[in-house]
């Protein structure tokens, strides 16, 4: 395996879309979703790491998360373990990674990946990521995946690049997050990918962006770089960490910068983000029933999500494109077509039964 080759897992978030599951205190990323017997984190350590030696693989997560890491990855050591003490989006969290990783090593180059993605067709993933390294190893370039879009889906984020016979196409611009509209001409066009949220590139050419595009954050964390893996550097953190401006490593690098390049990829792809997009991956019955974690009786029940965490037996009579989802003493019951009120659900269950259910 290539020394040079470094990864950023995110593992930070919360994933409310996925309550009752995915918890403040138990996220998404560490659990088994899949039912696969691994927690999502698992499964992208793995996959990662058929191309990267393990020890070349941060986790950036909130420090709440610490004991969680070690008990799901119990190999890695401290020193690839980032603990944030307050959420600051993902711009900080990247220019933490590779202030460390270039400390260590000033020819790396960098994936950054969310730690909650189904990818089909990994050896391919993998052959895409050697292609990006190796761009990225030769020019000052920030890449991205991009996945061929199959649908004019909302709910993610557009990359229309430059029409040529390159494999690596200059991005010309982002759009996040579109009408249905615009996204039903994006898909029509041909010129426009769905943004996965997977970032490559060298550590020399994200700095370089930083120090152009976000000045003080790059001076914010330049002022430590004398404590980079030492066992100074979770106190420079707990001291300045929360003085990070809250800004994504979309709007503040990747959709100001000159030299951003998209990769299109083949390989299918999901980003997990709700109860339906897991629904789509998981194995259905005639009826088009899925289930994970426990068992079921469907009479004239079709297309419903069902997880339980206690193994329970389940009877589903006369229902049709519901999610229901059991853990320990709550119960949730909704709509497929209304998941995205899942999210808001949570909040009024925390207000009304207590934070500890969400």
């Amino acid at each position: 395996m290539n020394k040079n080759y470094y990864a950023l897992i995110m593992a930070g978030g919360v994933g409310s879309r996925f309550w009752p599951i995915s918890t403040q205190q138990f996220p998404k990323q560490f659990h088994d979703m899949l039912g696969t017997g691994q927690s999502l984190l698992q499964i992208t350590f793995k996959r990662l790491e058929k191309l990267i030696p393990s020890t070349n693989i941060l986790i950036a997560t909130n420090e709440n998360y610490e004991q969680l890491v070690f008990e799901q990855l119990p190999n890695i050591s401290k020193n690839q373990v980032l603990l944030e003490p307050v959420m600051r989006n993902t711009a900080p969290c990247i220019l933490y990674a590779a202030s460390k990783i270039s400390k260590i090593n000033d020819e790396a180059v960098m994936i950054v990946a969310p730690s909650d993605h189904w990818i089909e067709n990994e050896s391919e993933f993998i052959s895409n990521i050697r292609q990006a390294f190796e761009a990225s190893k030769k020019d000052d370039i920030l890449m991205t995946l991009g996945i061929k879009p199959n649908s004019p889906n909302t709910g993610y984020g557009y990359i229309n690049f430059e029409a040529n016979s390159n494999p690596i196409k200059k991005v010309l611009k982002f759009t996040e997050k579109p009408s249905l509209e615009n996204a039903i001409k994006f898909v029509a066009s041909g010129q426009y990918l769905w943004n996965a949220g997977i970032f490559i590139w060298s550590t020399k050419s994200v700095l370089s962006a930083y120090k152009n595009y976000l000045p003080e954050l790059y001076s914010h964390f330049k002022s430590g770089e004398q404590v980079w893996n030492t066992a100074e550097e979770q106190k420079f953190i707990k001291l300045n960490y929360e003085k990070s401006d809250n800004i994504s490593i979309d709007y503040g690098i990747m959709e100001k910068a000159k030299n951003t390049f998209v990769l299109p990829v083949e390989f299918e792809w999901n980003d997990l983000g709700t109860w339906g997009s897991l629904y789509e991956k998981l194995e259905k019955d005639q009826q088009k029933n899925a289930v994970v974690g426990g068992k079921a009786i469907f009479r004239n029940a079709s297309n419903n999500m069902i997880r339980t965490t206690t193994h329970k037996k389940i009877v589903i009579q006369g229902l049709h494109d519901f999610i229901v989802i059991e853990k320990d003493d709550v119960i949730l019951i909704c709509p497929k077509e209304e998941e995205q009120e899942i999210k808001n659900i949570s909040q009024e269950v925390s207000a009304t039964f207590g934070n500890e259910f969400t």
